[in-house]
């Protein structure tokens, strides 16, 4: 593997008296247990065993994971279990990571959740447990949120988030995903907070279903009609987007990959995708970042710690480019992701990132 030292993928776009956060989120922390290498479901009143297995910080430690290793000076306010699981994925994320959790908060008394995810022909079942996380407190002296240049934020139907709109009064970039609408009624009009926001990116079946459009192609075309950004993946199609202000339109294939767990993929998307805007590249370029880096973190255990740093960015472009002559038949893909060239021109020393673990440590 390749490691890229010091790539800051913004350092063309940062100016004195820029904010010294990237991107800023909120959210819950979980412990992430992944069991991978089954056959099959699990199967009622039987015993399955995987031939793999994984911990990791889980929930919006993915997104936040995924952020700062792509360069993006991260800040992350959650609550966090004062047990074992609570301190390793305290310490993982700003020790292992370099994230920011000076607006996070150690909660006595309050345990970890747990999500346990089983991993199985390319699909994934998971159980979760936990009790609602305490909101922390506000940091004395600092603003929560922090002045930053853009804010991560997962919308819930019916419910309004007021940090959201502090935010993007403040100048920040609002990007957005959203989950399963359990009401069942898929009202765009039930996002409220989907008027700060700069770009939307839901995927194919909860965009189609919140604009009632029969493509995740049109469905993008509708949604820029209340968001000015929309972006709908795909899954195995790839990627479609939207700019609404210009008209520009982008869609970028999907990078086929033998996938181990599909935990996370969609924040390591919207990681790349952040980062690509930020840094001021055109749509399509945003797009097959976004798509690439999902596609790397899938051959990985975890939704956090699979996400890819630039080493692994270097690593995969430098071997599709061994593998696939220019003057060949498939050598016009390459041009694709020729922006990377650039980017990734001053490569650094063979360095292993840290991934799943099986356990979270040993005795002395």
């Amino acid at each position: 593997m390749v490691t890229i030292e010091k790539v800051d993928p913004l350092a063309a776009v940062r100016v004195p008296g820029d904010p010294g956060c990237d991107v800023y989120l909120t959210g819950t922390v979980f412990l992430d247990i992944i069991f991978t290498g089954l056959d099959s479901a699990p199967v009622r009143g039987t015993e399955s065993w995987a031939r793999g297995m994984g911990s990791s910080p889980g929930g919006v430690a993915n997104m936040a994971t995924a952020l700062a290793r792509l360069g993006l000076r991260t800040s992350l306010a959650a609550a966090f279990g004062d047990d074992k699981y609570g301190e390793y994925c305290w310490e993982t994320l700003e020790r292992g990571e370099g994230i920011d959790l000076s607006r996070s908060r150690m909660v006595p008394g309050w345990h970890s959740p747990v999500t346990v995810s089983m991993a199985y022909d390319g699909e994934r079942t998971m159980v979760s447990h936990g009790h609602e996380a305490p909101l922390p407190q506000e940091v004395p002296g600092e603003r929560c949120p922090p002045p930053a240049r853009s804010c991560v934020a997962s919308l819930r139907a019916g419910e309004r988030q007021e940090w959201i709109g502090e935010a993007a009064g403040a100048g920040s970039l609002i990007f957005a995903d959203t989950g399963w609408d359990e009401t069942g009624a898929w009202d765009l009009a039930a996002l409220p907070d989907l008027a700060h926001c700069e770009a939307f990116l839901p995927n194919a079946g909860e965009a189609m279903r919140y604009t009632r459009a029969d493509s995740p192609r049109a469905a993008a075309h509708a949604l820029t009609e209340v968001v000015p950004l929309a972006v709908v993946t795909m899954g195995a199609e790839g990627a479609y987007a939207v700019d609404g202000r210009t008209g520009e339109t982008a869609e970028v294939p999907a990078i086929l990959v033998e996938p181990l767990d599909t935990t996370g993929a969609g924040d390591v998307f919207m990681a790349g995708f952040v980062t690509g805007t930020l840094a001021g590249w055109p749509l399509a370029d945003r797009l097959a970042l976004a798509g690439l880096t999902a596609a790397l973190s899938v051959r990985e255990f975890g939704g956090s710690l699979s996400a890819p740093d630039w080493g692994e960015v270097a690593a995969w472009w430098q071997e599709v480019r061994a593998l696939t002559p220019e003057d060949g038949p498939m050598g016009g893909s390459l041009t694709r992701y020729g922006f990377l060239s650039g980017l990734l021109s001053a490569a650094g020393r063979p360095c292993a990132r840290r991934r799943a673990v099986p356990t979270l440590g040993f005795r002395g």
